[in-house]
């Protein structure tokens, strides 16, 4: 006897919601943080590479590709994209979302939005804006070190658990006056500490290394760095006088790479709790393409939502985003040898000059 024929069923599609038509720019804002302009902008970024080749079975466009995908940057929850009304299955959220990380990561559009100033007419629009906030002449740029929460790895999972033991990538970031990422290093798990990252860093070995900043623009850093001609830090044990006013006026300026990072992670709340992605070079695209994006809302001045107005669930948003340390601040490694004193030198006599 025959086998009974199977009847093929026809497939479901979900419809999917045109929200760049039907969403206003504040709506936009509120669930993807850029506005229609900014979301096109990105999507023509990567068009070629995300475009299907084929129509069949109502393929995932390239603008809907990176809506989910800011939609999960957002959020940090990939099923808030599929239950969002735009359509694709959880499954399809899963590898558009891979598919778009990984043509924005490329180099060559990463490059495009992080530019560190070189020329002497860059550095000291820098300065001049750094100057505003407390008096400190020719910095350029404040730097620190943030742990972003992941997952345990299945490979060198030990290396991964930085002090405050959880794991963690440790991210390396520069900001300007204006809070925009000049230069990010993500991809050192969170027990390297903050000296070596930078001692690894093209910062140190090529850009700082090779002379490509002209003479007396320098780096703020906190005392976990070593202090160099062009990374000033803090004294631990400042003198009244000079050196007091020089701390000071350190502090208040280097506080901007704290808020930064913190506008970083507001903006961007998959970077607040434990990102659930595997492997770890995933995570570190994450990292890079938020940091990417947060310097377009800086360019098309759009501004983070208010908490009140952020469209998530209402448990999973921090509070006190300004206030809380975001940056993970470590202490000095401990002396191996004597520490340079040429950077040590050339800190009391930047003092003596600018703060007497």
């Amino acid at each position: 006897m025959a086998a009974p024929m199977r009847i093929r069923q026809p497939r479901n599609f979900r419809d999917r919601k045109d929200v760049l038509n039907e969403l206003s720019d504040a709506e936009l804002i509120k669930r993807y943080r850029l506005d229609r302009a900014g979301i096109m902008l990105v999507t023509d970024l990567v068009r070629e590479r995300i475009t299907n080749q084929t129509e069949r079975s109502r393929a995932v466009t390239p603008e809907m590709k990176v809506l989910v995908t800011l939609r999960y940057l957002a959020t940090g929850k990939m099923q808030l994209c599929s239950g969002d009304d735009l359509g694709p299955s959880q499954q399809t959220v899963s590898r558009v979302i891979t598919e778009t990380l990984f043509a924005l990561s490329r180099n060559e559009i990463l490059s495009q939005y992080f530019k560190f100033p070189v020329t002497l007419e860059n550095c000291h629009t820098k300065a001049v804006d750094f100057q505003q906030i407390a008096g400190f002449p020719g910095v350029i740029g404040t730097i620190d070190g943030t742990h972003v929460r992941i997952t345990a790895p299945k490979e060198f999972e030990a290396e991964y658990v930085n002090r405050k033991r959880y794991h963690s990538i440790n991210v390396q970031v520069v900001f300007d006056a204006t809070y925009r990422i000049l230069d990010i290093v993500a991809r050192w798990p969170g027990s390297v500490h903050d000296a070596r990252i930078l001692r690894e860093s093209s910062l140190n070995q090529v850009v700082f290394g090779r002379g490509m900043v002209p003479d007396g623009y320098h780096l703020l850093g906190d005392s976990g760095y070593p202090c160099k001609k062009w990374l000033l830090t803090p004294y631990l044990r400042p003198q009244p006088g000079p050196q007091s006013d020089y701390n000071r006026a350190h502090k208040k300026t280097r506080n901007v790479v704290e808020r930064g990072i913190g506008q970083l992670k507001r903006r961007f709340h998959v970077l607040h709790g434990e990102i659930r992605v595997t492997p770890t070079a995933k995570v570190c695209q994450i990292i890079k393409v938020c940091a990417m994006l947060h310097n377009i809302c800086k360019d098309r001045n759009i501004r983070i939502p208010a908490p009140e107005d952020i469209d998530e669930p209402a448990e999973d948003i921090e509070e006190d985003y300004d206030n809380a340390p975001l940056a993970v601040q470590q202490p000095p490694l401990p002396p191996v040898a004597p520490r340079p004193r040429e950077g040590l030198l050339y800190r009391d006599e930047f003092v003596n000059l600018h703060f007497e």
